[in-house]
């Protein structure tokens, strides 16, 4: 599966350590506690007692364990771990040498403290993008952060980067059809009909209808003033204003309007919704003035 919509940062970090932790992250998430230390200390091995604390430290702060590419561990976390069981760093490359311990250790870890799978929180994580994607206007890479915060944070550990990029676009795709169904259906197949008409480009003209009325005037005088006047009749004549939008939040009303007015009608156009509407009439929207008669706001009704 695709992670394009990803910066290159976020996946270098996803499970990894993109950098060395600083002085702070080293104590909240690499400090043994009482339990952790009794549990490194009970390894026969010097390099098995240094791996072990590595690998509590590491499924606390990255929502992984490092069971693969040991050199991806930075030094300082390896020597912070050393002090505190009191084993030479240098140990650590002989932690390389039998692969089982290392998945071992990760098991062990996961069950005294209760990590879980992926899986058993899917739907809880699913639940959380839908209410994040229905509230807000987040993207998908905050909405992806925002998983991973909230994997790490209740335990859960990491799946592969595929799972979780899929699944926000998932999530986006069924909850905008949601958004875009109910205004849809709130709508009067009229000003459906003419909302789709301020697409077209009138014989004669250059600009669609669309283009015409959200562009605002660029002089301030009295022939204007009548003239945004007659441009505000036309637009409530429409009659977008009164399609009931409850319970769609202002904030999403709001960043589909500006998505509608920096949009190109023939983009627009080329956008479909089920039973024939066109996605876009409802982002074209309805103008209410705001502090002055010649300059509007485009706000999604």
């Amino acid at each position: 599966m695709p992670v394009d919509f990803l910066s290159d940062e976020q996946v270098a970090r996803y499970g990894r350590f993109a950098a060395e932790p600083s002085p702070g992250e080293l104590e909240l998430f690499f400090r043994l506690d009482e339990r952790a230390l009794t549990r490194a200390r009970s390894k026969r091995a010097p390099a098995n007692r240094l791996g072990w604390a590595v690998q509590w430290g590491a499924v606390r702060m990255l929502g992984a364990f490092v069971t693969e590419d040991l050199s991806a561990v930075p030094e300082v976390v390896v020597r912070f771990a050393a002090e505190q069981v009191e084993v030479d760093p240098a140990e650590f490359g002989a932690y390389a040498d039998r692969r089982q311990s290392r998945y071992e250790h990760a098991w062990e870890i996961r069950d005294a403290y209760g990590y879980t799978e992926f899986e058993s929180a899917e739907e809880q994580l699913r639940a959380l993008w839908a209410r994040r994607v229905w509230a807000s206007t987040e993207g998908p890479r905050a909405l992806f952060d925002r998983a991973v915060v909230w994997l790490v944070e209740h335990r859960v550990l990491l799946p592969g980067i595929t799972t979780p990029t899929r699944l926000v676009a998932e999530v986006r795709r069924v909850e905008n059809a949601r958004l875009y169904g109910l205004l849809a259906e709130r709508t009067p197949a009229g000003t459906a009909a003419a909302l789709r008409g301020l697409l077209e480009v009138p014989e004669g003209r250059r600009v669609s209808e669309l283009e015409r009325l959200r562009t605002s005037p660029v002089k301030a005088s009295g022939r204007v003033l009548v003239r945004e006047l007659d441009r505000v009749s036309e637009i409530a004549g429409l009659g977008a204003g009164r399609v009931d939008i409850e319970p769609v939040p202002a904030v999403k009303l709001a960043g589909l309007a500006r998505y509608g007015m920096a949009s190109k009608a023939r983009r627009c156009g080329s956008w479909s919704l089920g039973g024939g509407r066109r996605r876009c009439w409802p982002r074209s929207g309805i103008w209410r003035p705001r502090r002055s008669m010649t300059r509007w706001m485009c706000w999604i009704c």
